[in-house]
């Protein structure tokens, strides 16, 4: 099932024709932005694109992938593990890793690699491998093209058109984001209307900021007779943010 998105059908529609025509890519934009959300949007329209949620090291993305072409029933993995995920669990990071190459090599299949935070050389390496060895698309997701986040994966994207940034919402469609997930929250105060408001400024457009504050809102402790208490909010907000959970698109 397709996750809903607002405002986005440029940014999908370019995402998608992308994928069509099998291109290799750096997406990226700040958390919070909807990187994660556009591509889970799109996914099933692509059975052959394998997913990698987290990829601080290799083992970590070749174990994504390599269950990810077990539940598929992918030939080289369904006959080197005949008892299913207890097999795989029970391989060697090296032994994984050949396995997935094998299944990968000249394949119809794409890899997304997501949550990239500086990661390391051994992950660039084993991504360009996938690239030009076995002759995978990849699609990388980072939250920058800085070295703290896109790191050694960035050399790989030297051509700026295989970067794709994500940008926040404009001022216009940050007040319609705001005012629909309002509604979409139930949420009812005399200052509503001056509460979007700064939840749009603050936010700077970012819709994952906007939908977090939101959704604080409707908290008991920050709504007293019929006002929401912004400041304290925002404070909360802030110190909550200052260190986002692992994960965060």
């Amino acid at each position: 099932m397709q996750q809903a998105v607002f405002g986005r059908s440029e940014e999908v529609e370019g995402l998608r024709q992308r994928l069509v025509a099998r291109q290799t890519f750096l997406l990226h934009g700040s958390t919070g932005v909807g990187k994660t959300l556009l591509l889970l949007h799109i996914a099933p329209q692509f059975p052959e694109m394998l997913y990698s949620p987290q990829n601080v090291m290799p083992q970590m993305m070749y174990g994504s992938l390599s269950k990810s072409l077990l539940a598929a029933g992918h030939p080289v993995l369904a006959k080197a593990c005949p008892n299913g995920i207890a097999s795989l669990l029970a391989k060697s990071a090296i032994c994984v890793r050949g396995l997935v190459r094998e299944a990968l090599r000249d394949s119809k299949y794409m890899v997304v690699v997501d949550h990239l935070t500086r990661p390391s050389q051994a992950l660039a390496g084993c991504l360009r491998e996938l690239m030009q060895s076995c002759s995978v698309p990849v699609i990388a997701v980072a939250r920058s093209v800085h070295m703290e986040d896109a790191g050694f994966v960035l050399p790989l994207f030297p051509d700026r058109a295989a970067r794709v940034h994500l940008r926040n919402f404009g001022p216009e469609m940050s007040r319609q984001f705001a005012a629909a997930r309002a509604r979409t929250e139930g949420l009812k105060a005399r200052n509503l209307a001056q509460f979007l408001e700064r939840v749009v400024d603050y936010s700077e457009g970012n819709p994952g900021a906007m939908l977090q504050m939101i959704h604080l809102a409707t908290q008991p402790r920050y709504c007293t007779e019929d006002q929401i208490k912004i400041a304290p909010l925002y404070i909360d907000y802030k110190l909550a943010t200052v260190s986002p959970p692992s994960g965060a698109g």
